[in-house]
């Protein structure tokens, strides 16, 4: 990932914490501006509309959890291990980055998010679809479509790091490991 600008940065969290308070309709840019302690041209130097500013963040957000996808889906070590790892490395992402989670879905559920390609075209997804689908040609999935198995995988660690990252569920090692093998158990091919 290339590195950005600090005053960039700045925007970039800023937004994330007024678009989780206040949603995106509630984050005029001159709050951002306010909340980033930059001027309100500097912020126009870096995004030419508010459209800008959520769209650049969005990738930037992404990029994150690509890398985090990347790190974790080597082919080096058995599938079994790379799922466990994946699954653990993204919820611990999330986890520690929960501004970030909440501006993922709620740009989801935006208008932003239509302008955006299919999922079959965004990195994160083939990414993931690929790295499952290894598991499928390695015979240790059931032979679902990888799509499936990847927003299914990627649904349930979204899930627990929203509800124990909000405090409403408290989890020790044991039980995420437990919910992480149930996961497992469900996609794995029965031998």
């Amino acid at each position: 990932m290339e590195p950005i600008a600090d005053k960039k940065k700045a925007i970039f969290i800023s937004t994330m914490e007024l678009v989780r308070d206040k949603g995106f309709h509630g984050t005029p840019m001159s709050m951002v501006a306010k909340h980033a302690g930059v001027a309100a041209g500097t912020i126009y130097h870096y995004f030419e509309s508010k459209e800008q500013l959520i769209t650049e963040l969005f990738d930037y957000a992404q990029q994150q959890v690509i890398a985090v996808v990347e790190q974790e889906t080597c082919a080096a070590i058995p599938f079994k291990d790379c799922f466990f790892n994946l699954w653990g490395g993204l919820y611990t992402f999330y986890q520690n980055n929960q501004n970030l989670l909440r501006f993922f879905e709620q740009f989801v559920n935006s208008p932003y998010s239509a302008a955006r390609p299919p999922l079959e075209e965004d990195k994160f997804y083939t990414l993931l679809f690929a790295f499952f689908e290894r598991g499928i040609q390695e015979g240790l999935l059931k032979e679902v479509s990888p799509k499936i198995l990847a927003t299914l995988t990627h649904s349930s660690v979204l899930s627990m790091a929203k509800l124990t990252g909000s405090g409403r569920l408290h989890l020790d090692r044991k039980e995420l490991e437990q919910i992480l093998q149930l996961i497992w158990d469900g996609i794995a091919f029965d031998r």
